[in-house]
């Protein structure tokens, strides 16, 4: 090989030694640039000659690379698969516009002089401006903004109506702008006061055509343009902002690219061809500029030539850009053909398409249904799908007797292998014979493709993708049938449901990619969002539904019952201690709630205590005390025990920090929470299996008292909107304020209208039967709301079109069925009647208006907010946290100085408004865990005393017992997890994992108190000072009280448990940060 970089098709080129990039520069180029980049000169607009062989100066020249994959090329004599292609050009007969850069140039033509080529500026400001053009500290994007300010200066006439006269020549120039219809550029003289267009205009005054304005417009075509460009000084073009000379913008040579990236595709053995559409365009542009040569040398009239300079432009431009605007529909092509643009920009083109989003292998997609007797972190795998898809696994002593197995039973057998690969690079098929003796010669280092297996790691994906979890890593589960199938409480994050929905499943090559998938992607690592760290697999539908049923007060199982729905929870092999009963005797009883406690807990080794309080959905604090509601709606966990409440949607679905599965991952860990989920979902679902839960006619049929509220309720709510509409015809209806009164009286029916809904709603609520399907599904949160109970029941209410009242449409009124300028309810779209009763004609009539606007809504802001998200995403992909905890883009400038202001990470806040800890929850947590016993409470003078000694405690850490180093690490480890991690880019919301490399145990200090150290350095103003004194020790002591009551080493003579007290005082740091 020649020494060099040589241009190949090989996905590596041969090592040069290390290279420095100075810097990129993107520059057009010029008419002598194209003409030697170029090999060979292109002028015929034929493909093949008479014998089926490229012609010479064509298209398909054989000097700009093979044209089949039989040819070779005349340039490098490489083939076709060696030869990268050689450019070639084509001289046009006039020059023309480059239409990518048109707005550049009339902004060029805006700012200089259309006589003499000086910017239209003084001498006095154009030394200004250069000053600053050229000055090395001014950025690009405050260059650009100059340059707009200098445009903008030039065209002063565009506004005021007046000409800008050069200051060098004296001419007077108008308006630059494009023309309408066609490509090209006009200059618009016809508001200048000057003598020489008065004497013409009073010339021609006799004429017929003096009844219109007399104007004078200057076509500005592509060959006075170069001229203008040409004459132009330097100087002024670094005034403008040009990083090359203007002319390079006028096309005088077309370059013609390679073969290569304008492959023919070849019919019937090669005898027939279809041209690339670059190729087609490029036939269309040599026949017009052949057309024009002739013109002008055969001296044809100047409109012809004209009209073969405009249809050249139109080609040429649409050879770069085919959507480009303006084109003549004669002039269109019959066939759409493709540009450069197109080829580059869009959800196809080379970027998007090819760069940033490729096909690849090893990837199945198929309809997705549910499990719930699987793991959350499980994915059921078709065997179909399993056999096509596979695995590399190298052969060891460990697995070479399955890999052995899996040989013999080939590609069509599970579990089989496909092929065999040695490692000469060497690979033996078997999808025919030869196995026997394959599975014999099987050694060590080998690697077999077999197919996929039980717990092979696989990505699962949904699209749109819209976040992070969008994408998550499972371990595959082999099962029949032809689904992809996974446990519902998975939903949220892919935000996928069961009505048809498709998915796709990749999988993993290497052993690198499937560490590195289990690691960052796996769902047991992902059950936390990272917008603000709620939970977001959770329990959903029917697994709510059944909660809420198992838990309710009468709820009681006998010895048998009890101990089958405890095996429902696992797989026949986990070990269960049933708790006491709740009732001994005259039999043995346990309750539902009971039967979460041994969820939780399903055995004594299982150290999980969970302290928690929820308000559901039907808690009423007004009927009781907090911990005492009738509804059953105060949930209230104590170590791991349930003492009270009905478990609904807050406690057990997504989107509730302080949820059951929220607080075992912060307090214990993802494998807790995944436990727990994983038994929750069996039980359910075997649960309501044998229990039956559906909903029917019977459910949403009113009953005498209920319509006897409803038309109660509505008759009211009728007989306050005529009094108001009578005041508002009288005049003496009272406005509101910055209304006049029409709206006043829209506002006022409106909140009437809206009341009688929220009053039926809570009819229904209050007079339903518990065990009424709907009410059941609204209370627990499982599914719909009390309004879609009363428009069920009672009343579907007010119908809302463009955010108001039914607008008029037919003479001042909604329908003809009402009179003019009626604002009664049942005239504005209201619908008294339920859908169990039907709607009336009117009322489905409005209805319909409603439902419309909001599929039209629907469509048109999923593709804004889709479209928004990738801009947003596009632009911060390149920022990310660096060791200093500043947030910097690519090129180091520091975007902000500390994440988000506080340098915490979201998804690991555990409190509410930015807080890391929930101390409520904190305080339960240790009640409960740490209990104080027969120990006496410090006084306050005591507590001083103590936070006192601690803060100045400053000895080695060498005589400390190993309990305290070890709670003195655990906090400084879980401080780390506060903080954002560093490196971490946040190009996807902040939502990629990063390394946080960060020691926060040096920063910490070296003595053993951790909070008196000099290295914890903050600024003025804060909690601690420089000296690591707190100067806010009222509120610190004031914090600490709960604590040391009810912690058995808080006596008069022990100190502070360190573990518990840094915990508060990080929270106070925290908090005055």
């Amino acid at each position: 090989m020649k020494d060099g970089i040589q241009f190949t098709k090989e996905p590596y080129i041969e090592d040069v030694g290390p290279r420095k990039i100075e810097s990129i520069r993107f520059a057009l180029f010029s008419e002598s640039e194209i003409s030697k980049a170029a090999e060979v000169q292109v002028w015929r607009g034929v493909y093949y000659d008479a014998n089926r062989k490229p012609i010479e100066n064509g298209l398909l020249d054989p000097r700009m690379g093979p044209a089949n994959k039989n040819g070779t090329c005349a340039t490098c004599l490489g083939n076709f698969r060696d030869c990268p292609g050689h450019c070639g050009y084509l001289t046009l007969a006039l020059p023309v516009y480059n239409v990518g850069y048109l707005s550049t140039i009339v902004d060029i033509l805006k700012c200089i002089c259309k006589s003499c080529s000086r910017v239209l500026l003084d001498e006095k400001a154009s030394k200004d401006y250069l000053k600053k053009m050229r000055s090395q500290k001014m950025e690009a994007l405050k260059k650009a903004e100059l340059m707009k300010k200098i445009v903008q200066k030039c065209t002063a006439m565009a506004s005021s109506k007046k000409a800008v006269k050069c200051s060098r020549c004296g001419y007077m120039n108008g308006i630059v702008k494009k023309a309408v219809s066609v490509l090209g550029i006009i200059h618009d003289r016809s508001k200048i006061a000057d003598g020489s267009l008065e004497e013409c205009s009073s010339a021609i005054s006799h004429t017929k055509e003096s009844k219109a304005s007399f104007s004078v417009v200057d076509i500005l075509n592509p060959v006075k343009v170069l001229s203008l460009f040409k004459r132009m000084m330097d100087e002024d073009c670094d005034l403008l902002n040009l990083a090359e000379r203007p002319e390079k913008l006028v096309l005088t040579n077309i370059g013609v690219p390679p073969i290569a990236i304008r492959p023919s595709v070849f019919m019937d053995g090669g005898t027939q061809s279809n041209e690339n559409d670059v190729t087609e365009r490029l036939k269309r542009i040599i026949q017009a500029n052949a057309s024009l040569h002739q013109e002008l040398q055969d001296t044809g009239s100047t409109s012809k030539c004209l009209a073969g300079w405009d249809y050249l432009q139109i080609e040429v431009a649409q050879y770069i850009n085919s959507d480009v605007r303006g084109v003549p529909l004669a002039m269109q092509a019959a066939r759409p053909l493709s540009g450069f643009v197109q080829r580059l920009k869009g959800k196809q083109g080379r970027f998007r398409g090819n760069l940033s989003g490729k096909r690849v292998e090893y990837t199945g997609r198929t309809v997705i249904s549910p499990d719930p007797n699987l793991k959350i972190t499980e994915v059921a795998i078709p065997i179909l799908m399993a056999k096509i898809l596979s695995y590399p696994e190298r052969v060891s002593h460990h697995n070479i007797e399955k890999l052995r197995q899996c040989i013999l039973n080939g590609p069509f057998k599970y579990p089989g292998a496909k092929l065999i690969r040695y490692p000469d690079g060497s690979m033996r098929s078997l999808m025919f014979s030869g196995r026997k003796r394959f599975a014999d010669e099987l050694k060590y280092g080998y690697i077999v493709e077999r197919h996929l297996e039980d717990g092979d790691v696989v990505l699962f994906n949904r699209q749109p993708s819209l976040h992070r979890m969008s994408i998550m890593c499972h371990r595959a589960r082999i099962m029949p049938w032809r689904t992809l199938r996974f446990n519902e409480s998975v939903c949220n994050p892919y935000n996928a449901d069961f009505d048809g929905d498709e998915m796709n499943m990749h999988v993993p090559q290497t052993e690198e990619a499937r560490t590195e998938a289990l690691m960052l992607m796996g769902v047991q690592n992902n059950l936390c969002t990272p917008k603000n760290g709620e939970i977001l697999v959770a329990s959903t539908q029917d697994f709510l539904t059944s909660s809420f049923l198992i838990t309710r007060k009468d709820t009681f199982y006998d010895r048998a019952a009890f101990s089958l729905m405890c095996s429902y929870m696992g797989d026949g092999m986990d070990l269960v201690d049933l708790p006491t009963p709740a009732i001994i005797k005259a039999m043995e009883l346990w309750t539902g709630k009971q039967l979460f406690n041994v969820l939780l807990r399903p055995h004594a080794n299982v150290r999980v205590y969970l302290n928690l309080t929820v308000m559901e959905k039907t808690y009423n604090k007004r009927r009781g005390k907090e911990t005492m509601c009738p509804s059953d709606g105060f949930v209230y966990f104590r170590n791991s025990e349930l003492i009270s409440g009905q478990l609904g949607k807050a406690t057990l679905g997504n989107g509730n920090k302080d949820g059951l599965f929220s607080v075992l991952l912060r307090d214990y860990n993802a494998h807790a929470a995944a436990a727990c989920m994983n038994r929750l979902a069996k039980l359910s679902a075997r649960w309501i299996g044998n229990h039956g839960f559906s909903i029917g006619i019977d459910d949403v049929q009113p009953g005498g008292l209920l319509n006897d509220q409803k038309s109660k309720r509505i008759e009211e709510g009728y007989e306050n909107c005529h009094e108001l509409i009578q005041q508002y015809n009288k005049g003496k209806l009272k406005l509101q304020p910055g209304c006049n009164a029409a709206q006043t009286l829209e506002a006022e029916i409106t909140g009437v209208l809206n009341k009688i809904r929220e009053t039926t709603a809570n009819v229904c609520m209050e007079e339903l039967h518990w065990r009424n399907s709907p009410l059941i599904m609204s209370q627990c949160g499982s599914k719909g709301s009390p309004i879609n109970i009363s428009q069920m029941i009672a009343c579907v209410g007010q119908q809302s079109v463009g955010g108001r009242r039914a607008p008029d449409g037919f003479i001042d009124r909604t329908l003809p069925h009402f009179p003019r300028k009626s604002k009664t309810p049942d005239a504005k779209g209201f619908v008294a009647s339920s859908f169990y009763t039907g709607l009336t004609a009117t009322e489905f009539f409005f209805h319909t208006m409603g439902g419309r606007e909001g599929l039209v809504d629907t469509a048109v802001k999923t593709a804004d907010t889709g479209y928004m998200s990738r801009r947003l995403m596009k632009a911060l992909e390149d920022l990310s946290i660096q060791y200093d905890e500043t947030v910097r883009n690519a090129n180091g400038s520091i975007v902000q100085f500390l994440y988000g202001d506080d340098g915490m990470d979201p998804a690991r806040m555990e409190g509410k408004d930015g807080f890391p800890l929930n101390f409520n929850r904190l305080f339960l947590k240790v009640k409960a865990t740490c209990p104080a016993g027969e120990n006496a409470s410090l006084s306050a003078l005591q507590i001083e005393e103590t936070v006192k000694r601690l803060k100045e405690h400053n000895t080695s850490a060498e005589g400390c017992s190993d309990a305290f180093k070890t709670n003195l690490s655990g906090f400084l480890e879980e401080c780390k997890e506060k903080f954002k991690n560093t490196r971490e880019a946040l190009g996807l919301h902040g939502e990629h994992v990063g390394e946080e490399n960060l020691d926060i145990q040096e920063k910490f200090a070296k003595n053993i108190s951790g909070i008196t150290s000099k290295q914890l350095q903050k600024p003025e103003g804060s909690p601690v000072n420089q000296d690591g004194k707190s100067n806010s020790k009222m509120n610190l002591i004031q914090a600490i009280p709960p604590l040391l009551r009810v912690h058995p080493l808080c006596s008069k003579r022990q100190e502070i448990p360190l573990n518990i007290f840094i915990s508060f005082f990080y929270f106070q740091l925290t908090h005055h940060i």
